[in-house]
């Protein structure tokens, strides 16, 4: 029994840090576990064995806020002093995950009207979130509202397992205060981030599966090409960027280990959900 607990846990601390780390699932690593069904049923049906269900996910839910406080610390050293690095490998990691997210969305079959699905949500959401960056400087304004509407993207990203919300977060200029209220334990960012999650996940949960059974190929073409759109925009140094960089010196090196190290992340996390989803 007490093994069992402390397991869930492990489990839980792992799931926890696909919460703060881009281009890494939440969902994704729920699914790597053997978590993300129950999980799934559990929100859905919530009044069904609610006390069972409720002592089975305490120790998960201890072990996922133990993982984001505990990736938390080095995140925001080396988000700090290494921003442009960090973020590579960010981007590697999601450039890792594409080949199953497209392997994924296409599982049900393909067709023209797909792709232009897809090429649309790509335009539409770079369009979009380079507006508001240009409205807000990519530095949303930070309080109760805009923290329990990041809530919600993490929430959505245990919902739909590959999409990684954080990226969004980067390029918003929400990520890093948010990894730092992670590090002191902020509770007036953390407790609006936690109702936002829960509201995503009661409001959220069915329609996202009704959308899923309902339109499966068009839904996740959908979700692909926002994702290549909020990858497009967290790239350092481009002109819709905060972080400038100059890539002429001995740290671009560096930056293209990290891709290289991200994009090996992400592939190996996708290989191990197959494996145990499989």
């Amino acid at each position: 029994m007490l093994i069992d607990w402390l397991i869930r846990l492990i489990k839980g601390a792992l799931i926890g840090t696909g919460f703060i780390l881009p281009g890494v699932s939440g969902g994704a690593l729920a699914a790597v576990f053997g978590l993300y069904e129950r999980i799934i049923e559990f929100i859905a049906h919530i009044t069904r064995n609610f006390i069972k269900n409720l002592l089975f996910f305490i120790p998960v839910g201890i072990g996922a806020l133990f993982g984001m406080f505990l990736l938390s610390h080095p995140l925001a050293f080396f988000l700090e002093n290494y921003e442009a690095q960090v973020l590579w490998g960010f981007i590697g990691c999601i450039i890792g995950t594409v080949p199953k997210l497209w392997k994924d969305a296409g599982k049900m079959g393909r067709g023209k009207k797909h792709i232009t699905i897809m090429v649309i949500s790509l335009v539409a959401g770079f369009v979009f979130l380079l507006c508001a960056g240009l409205y807000f400087g990519a530095n949303v304004p930070q309080n109760p509202g805009t923290w329990g509407l990041a809530g919600i993207l993490i929430g959505l990203g245990v919902l739909v397992p590959g999409m990684s919300p954080s990226n969004f977060l980067v390029y918003l200029g929400m990520y890093k205060p948010m990894v730092e209220a992670f590090k002191v334990f902020d509770f007036s960012v953390l407790l609006p981030i936690a109702a936002g999650g829960a509201l995503c996940f009661f409001l959220l949960s069915k329609l996202v599966y009704t959308l899923f059974s309902r339109a499966y190929t068009g839904f996740f073409h959908l979700i692909l090409g926002i994702v290549l759109a909020s990858t497009l925009m967290i790239i350092p140094g481009t002109p819709w960027s905060e972080v400038v960089y100059n890539y002429v010196t001995i740290g671009t090196f560096v930056c293209v280990i990290t891709l290289a190290a991200g994009a090996l992340l992400g592939w190996g996390m996708c290989r191990l959900e197959e494996k145990y989803k499989g």
